[in-house]
Order: structure tokens, then sequence, then C-alpha cells
């Protein structure tokens, strides 16, 4: 494992990672193979002591100013700030990490979480971050919008059994209520795109080190949220039939690196549920690969919506939950080699 850190090439800038623009792939490309011979990087495929960077949907959608569900944290600033430093980290790092795996939230209009999927009783919909629960359905303050029967291909009667049978199972399984967000991460649109200073790190690394991207989509199942790319909020219907599948794979994958690294947005929701579901997955005599885990405390920020909801304290307790079960609490901005347990 390289542990030396590199300089960041000077063609990062930091001032624009809050804007969305091109990446010049070919002029990148090019000087990633420079920076690759000038400080004698070799191919990822070659490391003994591999490294997995998981970058939980850093998109524009969650992480832009101005856009559907920009991350502020309470600072305001907070996804800004995050990208910036996660850059600097895949800058500085870049003969360390061996492969990068980002994650896409991936939505379409018709979702359980959208607001056209829930109407009152003068068919008007709930409004953005409306929190929906067991008992809003139970007495009628919301229900299932019978119009997307035919989109959904399923009938106005089971539309709104599932729609408590989904509230229900998120109450039984300690999950947030049902929020319903502003249309965010649309399949095709603006919002759903990496963050364009992250994606051209992702590329820089790719080039640089012969380290293919390897995507993981989530989000796409108009009957359920999908916080955690491992798995979605609710698995079953009212019947008890599957409904989504939990992805196995890529827990497994993760576990087969000696250390994996996780930023990205947001700390209360798509980031903390991926942690809790890693750690879900280690049966009892796995304990141990928990130390395997590095979370970058100073790359991810919670929602917080001013006025409306703070997920700050939530976010907070679950990562120090995620410490007491053995996970690392890093700083970006600390040399790799000094990080707890990693190979020196």
């Amino acid at each position: 494992m390289i542990s030396r850190e590199l300089p960041v090439p000077p063609f990062f800038d930091p001032a624009k990672v809050s804007e969305v623009w091109r990446v010049p792939y070919q002029q990148r490309a090019a000087e990633a193979e420079q920076w690759s011979a000038l400080h004698n990087l070799s191919p990822a495929g070659k490391e003994t002591f591999r490294i997995c960077l998981v970058l939980v949907d850093i998109q524009n959608t969650f992480c832009i100013p101005g856009f559907e569900l920009y991350v502020g944290g309470r600072s305001g600033t907070g996804a800004v700030d995050d990208n910036r430093r996660l850059c600097e980290f895949i800058y500085r790092n870049l003969g360390v990490l061996t492969r990068i795996c980002p994650t896409m939230d991936t939505h379409q209009a018709i979702q359980i979480f959208h607001a056209v999927f829930l109407v009152d009783e003068r068919g008007e919909h709930p409004a953005p971050f409306t929190l929906v629960s067991e008992k809003d359905i139970l007495r009628g303050r919301w229900k299932f919008n019978e119009e997307l029967c035919e989109s959904l291909n399923i009938s106005p009667e089971y539309g709104q059994r599932y729609i408590l049978h989904y509230v229900q199972s998120l109450k039984k399984g300690g999950k947030y209520e049902l929020t319903i967000w502003p249309y965010h991460a649309m399949l095709g649109g603006l919002g759903h795109a990496l963050v364009s200073s992250v994606e051209e790190a992702i590329f820089f690394h790719t080039v640089a080190r012969h380290a293919r991207q390897d995507f993981h989509i989530k989000g796409s199942n108009p009957f359920t949220e999908h916080y955690s790319v491992i798995g979605p909020e609710v698995l079953t219907d009212p019947e008890g039939k599957p409904l989504a599948e939990r992805n196995v794979y890529f827990s497994e994958l993760l576990f087969s690196f000696d250390a994996v690294v996780v930023a990205g947005q947001a700390k209360s929701h798509c980031v903390a549920w991926t942690i809790d579901d890693l750690l879900s997955a280690l049966r009892d005599d796995k304990r141990a690969l928990a130390g395997k885990v590095y979370l970058l405390e100073d790359c991810t920020s919670p929602v917080v919506v001013p006025g409306v909801i703070d997920y700050t304290e939530q976010a907070d307790a679950a990562f120090r939950r995620f410490a007491d079960a053995g996970m690392h609490i890093v700083r970006s901005a600390d040399p790799v080699e000094t990080w707890p347990g990693i190979m020196k």
C-alpha cells in the first residue's frame, strides 16, 4: 500500500465544487497518465492491501445549492464543504484507493415518497417534507391516489391497503416515518448526475490507477423508499409476497476489501442506513469485520430544513452507535496510515 500522500492536481478548483459543469475527459485522461508516471503509481489491481471508497449518492440533487434536496446541514454549506474535502481526499490518496463505488439514488415521479402518490379528501397532494404516519392513513388524512392504478397495475383497494401496510411496516421496523420528499434524483435529469468535481476526481482515479468505476443503482421501485444501497425500507407486500430484495452481493463485495471508507449524503438517511445495513449483515462470528469500516465524518452532513426538520441529532447518534460497534470515525485530512487498525 502506498501510504504517502500526493499533492492535489493543479486543475482542481475548490470554488467549482458547488457548480455543475462538463468534465473535460480527454484532457483529464492525458493528465492522469502523466500524473501516474510522475508519482510512480501502480495499477490498483496489483495492490496487496485493498481499500474501497463508497460514495453514497453524491449527486447534484443532494449536493448543489438550489437543487431539489440540497443537504446543507446546520451550516447551510454542508454538502459543498463535504465534497471539497472529499475531492482533496481522493487526490491526496490516489495511490491508496483501490476502487471507488458510487451509489446512485434513482427515481421517477410515481413513487411512494413523492407527492403524486397520495391525496387528501379534496384531491390535493401532501406538501414536501410532510410526514405520513399510521394514524394519518387510518384517519383518512391521506389516501392512495387512485389515478395511479393503471400506471402501477394495481386496484384502488390494493393501493390503499398497501399504503397502510407500508407505514405500519416502517413503524414496526423502527424506521423514519414515510416522508414526502420533493421530486428528486429523477432518472435522466440533471439532479441525477454526480457532482461534477467529484465525477472528475473519480474519473482521474480511474485512469491514473487503471481501476474501473463501480456504480451501484438504487431507488427505482415505486412501492418503497430505498435509503440504503443494500436494501429497501420495506421488503414485502401486504400478502407477504416479496416486493424487493436485499443487495447481498454489495455487502459481501465490500467486506472482501481490507478496508472500506464511506462518505456521502445524507448522513442522517442514505449514509446512515447503508452503514446500518452493513453492520446488520455481519453475523455474531463476523462482528470483528466492523473494524474494516472507516467513516469520513467531515465528508457527510445530515438533512436539515430550517424551521421544518433537523436530523442532526439522529445522524450523530447513529455514528456513535457505529463507533460502539467497532467502526472507525475518521477525518479526511488525517493521513490514512495514522487511522486505527490500518495496515502500515
